[in-house]
This record gives C-alpha cells, sequence and structure tokens, in this order.
C-alpha cells in the first residue's frame, strides 16, 4: 500500500497517541460533553458522520460574520474577501492529499463526485458524436463491449452510479468478488480486469468490513488495461495520510462530513488532463467563458464542473479541518485508530453468538467494526447500546449487495476517531457482551 504503514513501522516512526492526549482532544468537540439516556455519550458513528471541533465551528461561523459575499462575482471588499478565503480552502484541501489547486473540485458530497465523474464520461460520448470538445474525448467515451469493473463491497455511491453509466452507454458493469473475510482476490481481479476495462472503480477502505484494499496492484492491472481508476476515499482520507498522486489514481472522492467537516462539502479529485477535457456535469453560471444563445464555452477545471453559487462556508470549515487533522497529525490517527480498531475486534471475537465482518483480529484494518448477534435483530442491538449513551449504526450501512453475500440483511457498526479511547471500546464491548441475554437470545 502506498499511503498505509504497517504496525510495527508506524511503531517506529510516530510519536503514539494515548489516552491522556485524546480525552484534551475530546475537550475540543462540544457535542461529545453531553449525556444521553443519563450516561456519558460514547460516539462510535464517525464512520457515519464525524464531530465538529470548535475551530472548524467558529470558522464557519467566522465567515458568515466577517466576509459574507457570493465568490467570483463581485469586485466589493466582502465579495474579494470571500473569494481569497474560498480559494485559499481548495489550497489546503488539495495540500491535505497531494493535489494540485486546480485539481480539487468542490462537491456537495463523495456520491456528488461520482455521479459527477460518471455522467461526464457519459456525455464524453454525446460531445465526441457531435465534434465538440477535445479530440482526446473520444478516447474517454464508453459503448458497448466496454466494461466497468467495481467490487462487491462497495457503498451504494461508488455503485448505482456505474450501474447507470452502463445503461446509458451500453458498456457491462463487472465487479470483483470478495472472499468470506471479506478480502479482494488479486488473482481473481487479473482475470476479470482486462482489454475491455475502461473504468476500475473501488473503494480505498470498506465502510463495513475495514477492509483496506490493495491500491497499487489494483491500479497497476487498471494500467495494464489502459482503465480509468476512481477511488472511494470516503473511509481513508478522514483517518490516514493519502497521497493521490503516489496513488497513481485517476479520480478520487470523499465527504467533508466525514473528516470534522460540516454536511454539503465533499470533494473531487481528478487529473489535470481529465477534468479539462471532460464534458461538465452541471451547467450555469461561474463556470463559462462565453455564452451565446445557441451555445456556450466552458472554463477549465476547476471552475468547469462548479456551477452556480458554491458551498462557500462548508469550503472554508473543510479546510480549517483539514488543518486540524494535518496539526494532529494523521499517520497518528491512523496508528491510534487502528490500535482501536484491533481492540474492539479480539473483544467482539471473544463473545459468543457474535460474528464479526471483515478481517480477524491482528489482521489489518482501518478503526471500526461491523458485527451480528446471533438471535438479535441490528436494530435491536442499537437501541439497546443506545440506552447506555452509545451511539453505534444498525443498517446495511449503504451495500446491500455485500451484506447479501455475506448472508446477512443488517448488522451494527462500531467506527472510532482520534477522539475515541480505550475506555469508551471497552465500554462498548460490555455492553455487547449483554446484549444477548437481555433480548434471552
Amino acid at each position: 500500500m502506498a499511503v498505509v504503514s504497517t504496525p510495527a513501522t508506524l511503531e517506529r516512526s510516530v510519536p503514539v497517541m494515548d489516552n491522556a492526549e485524546v480525552l484534551r482532544i475530546r475537550n475540543d468537540f462540544p457535542v461529545l460533553n453531553q449525556t444521553v439516556n443519563g450516561k456519558q455519550l460514547i460516539y462510535l458513528d464517525s464512520g457515519a458522520t464525524s464531530q465538529n471541533p470548535l475551530s472548524v465551528i467558529e470558522a464557519e461561523q467566522e465567515f458568515y460574520e466577517q466576509r459574507n459575499a457570493a465568490v467570483h462575482r463581485g469586485a466589493h471588499h466582502l465579495a474579494v474577501e470571500a473569494t481569497e478565503a474560498f480559494e485559499d480552502a481548495r489550497q489546503t484541501v488539495a495540500d491535505l492529499i497531494g493535489a494540485d489547486y486546480s485539481e480539487t473540485v468542490w462537491t456537495s458530497n463523495a456520491t456528488e463526485g461520482l455521479n459527477l465523474i460518471s455522467y461526464a464520461l457519459s456525455n464524453a460520448a454525446l460531445w465526441a458524436a457531435q465534434g465538440r470538445g477535445n479530440s482526446a474525448l473520444k478516447g474517454l467515451a464508453l459503448k458497448p463491449g466496454d466494461e466497468i469493473v467495481v467490487t462487491e463491497m462497495e457503498h451504494h455511491a461508488n455503485l448505482i452510479p456505474w450501474q447507470e453509466l452502463a445503461f446509458r452507454t451500453g458498456a457491462t458493469l463487472r465487479y470483483l468478488p470478495i472472499d468470506d473475510a471479506g478480502r479482494l482476490s488479486l488473482e481473481q481481479a487479473a482475470g476479470i480486469i482486462g482489454s475491455r476495462t475502461r473504468v476500475l472503480a473501488f473503494t480505498h477502505a470498506s465502510n463495513v468490513l475495514g477492509t483496506i484494499n490493495p491500491v497499487r496492484e489494483l491500479v497497476a492491472l487498471a494500467r495494464a488495461s489502459n482503465a480509468l481508476v476512481v477511488v472511494d476515499a470516503c473511509q481513508s482520507a478522514p483517518h490516514m495520510p493519502l497521497d493521490v498522486k503516489e496513488l497513481d489514481v485517476d479520480f478520487a472522492v470523499f465527504s467533508g462530513h466525514k473528516m470534522l467537516a460540516p454536511t454539503g462539502i465533499g470533494v473531487l479529485y481528478g487529473r489535470q488532463e481529465l477534468l479539462d477535457i471532460l464534458p461538465p456535469f452541471l451547467t450555469g453560471g461561474s463556470m463559462i467563458t462565453t455564452v451565446t444563445m445557441e451555445r456556450a464555452e466552458y472554463l477549465p477545471a476547476p471552475q468547469r464542473f462548479e456551477a452556480g453559487t458554491q458551498r462557500i462556508s462548508q469550503a472554508v470549515a473543510l479546510a480549517a479541518a483539514a488543518n486540524y487533522l494535518t496539526e494532529t497529525g494523521l499517520d497518528r490517527i491512523h496508528r491510534w485508530e487502528m490500535d482501536l480498531g484491533q481492540r474492539m475486534v479480539a473483544g467482539l471475537e471473544a463473545l459468543p453468538g457474535i460474528r464479526v465482518l471483515g478481517p480477524a483480529a491482528g489482521e489489518e484494518r482501518i478503526g471500526l467494526a461491523a458485527f451480528d448477534v446471533d438471535g438479535v435483530h441490528a436494530h435491536d442491538v442499537g437501541q439497546f447500546l443506545d440506552s447506555m449513551g452509545i451511539a453505534v449504526r444498525v443498517g446495511h450501512h449503504c451495500a446491500q449487495p455485500l451484506h447479501r453475500r455475506l448472508g446477512l440483511t443488517a448488522t451494527t457498526r462500531a467506527s472510532a476517531y482520534l477522539y475515541n479511547t480505550t475506555d469508551d471500546v471497552d465500554q462498548f464491548l460490555d455492553a455487547v457482551a449483554g446484549v444477548r441475554a437481555y433480548f434471552r437470545a
């Protein structure tokens, strides 16, 4: 893996976080200082939505108090300051992921980013057929006989847009299967990713299994087939160092609300040469150079894909979140969460009647664990834990095909972040240990 160190390597090179530091970090998060059902809140649902530190909340508030205006459109003082804050935020987030400024596109969330790529690729065929755009655009146009490859562990956001792209273009959608432990077989992948593959889309880290996928090896298979590589980084960008250039991917997406920022803001990374030739997804103001009553000419990226009034305050807040993560150290956060994840999995595996999805204890995974309690529905497990002040996720986690592959309809998922302690995990495990007895399973 290009961006994930082994636990042994991290132990030698990274100052280790501890519970005392995490408790100091927790003081930065106002929402965590409350009780739920008479118990101190233990928040283990960051895989769905993380909480916001004061610096992020204040950054958005300060924008509205001091420089609220439309960006790119005004010559007055507030508009200039708003534009500077907006574009400075873009540079900050680009630096976080090793991208160039003009390769970083604001979206509402990762789902929009994936749909943007999907629709831009289907529009490529229309533009190429009519002689519009760059001559290289024809090479991106999908057609019958072409193949789009995903994996069996994908979140719906990285599956349905590709299903629809296949429908619109006549291409075929294929998938890389997983084994019972939630791992991809590179041998099988090599037999599926081939000369017809035009797009390979996969998650960097599974939001259900905790699996960290072998990005470098999968990219190598795609490069051998001259296929585009799209990575869902929703569960990696908030939790570990991420360098999109080192990973050699063509596109990557992630959401702000999973990495200490507000909802309504996401990021699409794309190679400059691809973004500049792809047709836009949404059209309107702020993304054009010249407009007549018959046609329009479009700006280069990133503005090419940012029609209309943008998520200005949210972008500023996302930059504050990026700074918070950088100052804490994403390598340190990753090590701490890996330890918490191992503690969760080992503890769950020791309980009778509990089935943990994904890699077993001792194997590499991110800091989350999805599990099934024999004889108790996931929603009942979630309500039982909530009665003890413990917030977890229940359901299929927007991954129905994955659950179906594993013979399940729903699971309970606990996901840790930089503000969780080992005591949080231990209290969670103690609570889970009482579930089956409470429901007489």
